[in-house]
């Protein structure tokens, strides 16, 4: 397979990580970027060891937005192009907190939401100029239907998902892939306080169903595939219903 240039934005979730180590045992170049620069050289380190053929990073903060355009400019100008940008970064907010508190919900949409859009609008102008590559990013099955125990991360997962619908009928003709992935429930350091069942995967898992879903150029991926058809049900339950029920 050809060497391929990657990055990953949001570099150090799980999720990012084991798509990354599968990318580095192809051998492919990767630029990292994240908030923690200590972990991030850890992780380059690591990867390296693991096959990659190089690894770059920087520190990167999704909440400042106005280092965006900055950043995106210095991590093409490294590489010269990419074939592949993941998309990674979030945080999972306490829904209750939202509720009583409308600046930490506005805080929620920005990192989830805005944020992403935000870094999406530069990258896409840069890849349309490319004219190949894929553009590929975490959401989450949460943005398939609001409910009342998530609805503030929900709903900025719904926004990135649209934006990306949007974005994925613009570049179709420019030569450019969009994927929407949405993972269910993921074992990772983000959600190790919840109890945890069998729908429940690990990092591993998902990011395999990941990289077959970028290898293939396609447009949205549940992850695990049983979340198809969890949310399929979900989405299709009348609202006279859903709103009776406590999800």
């Amino acid at each position: 397979m050809t060497t391929q240039n990657i990055l990953i934005i949001g570099a150090t979730s799980a999720m990012a990580k084991a798509v990354a180590r599968l990318w580095a045992q192809r051998s492919d170049r990767l630029y990292l970027l994240a908030r923690n620069e200590t972990q991030l050289a850890a992780h380059a380190q690591d990867l390296k060891i693991t096959g990659a053929k190089s690894v770059d990073y920087a520190r990167f903060d999704a909440s400042e937005f106005e280092q965006h355009a900055a950043c995106v400019d210095r991590a093409f100008d490294c590489c010269g192009k990419f074939d592949v940008i993941l998309i990674c970064h979030g945080s999972l907010p306490d829904q209750q907190v939202c509720e009583s508190d409308v600046t930490k919900t506005l805080e929620a949409l920005s990192i989830n939401g805005v944020s992403v859009i935000s870094l999406l609008t530069h990258i896409a102008n840069r890849m349309q100029t490319q004219g190949d590559g894929t553009i590929a990013v975490i959401t989450s099955v949460a943005g398939d239907r609001g409910r009342q125990s998530n609805y503030v991360y929900g709903s900025a997962k719904a926004m990135v998902s649209v934006f990306l619908q949007g974005l994925r009928n613009r570049l179709y003709r420019k030569g450019i892939s969009v994927l929407d992935i949405k993972p269910g429930f993921v074992d990772t350091p983000m959600t190790e306080h919840f109890d945890k069942t069998m729908l429940w995967a690990q990092p591993t898992r998902v990011a395999a169903d990941i990289l077959k879903a970028i290898d293939k150029k396609r447009n949205t991926v549940y992850t695990p595939r049983i979340w198809r058809w969890i949310m399929s049900i979900i989405r299709n339950i009348p609202e006279l219903i859903f709103k009776r029920l406590n999800l």
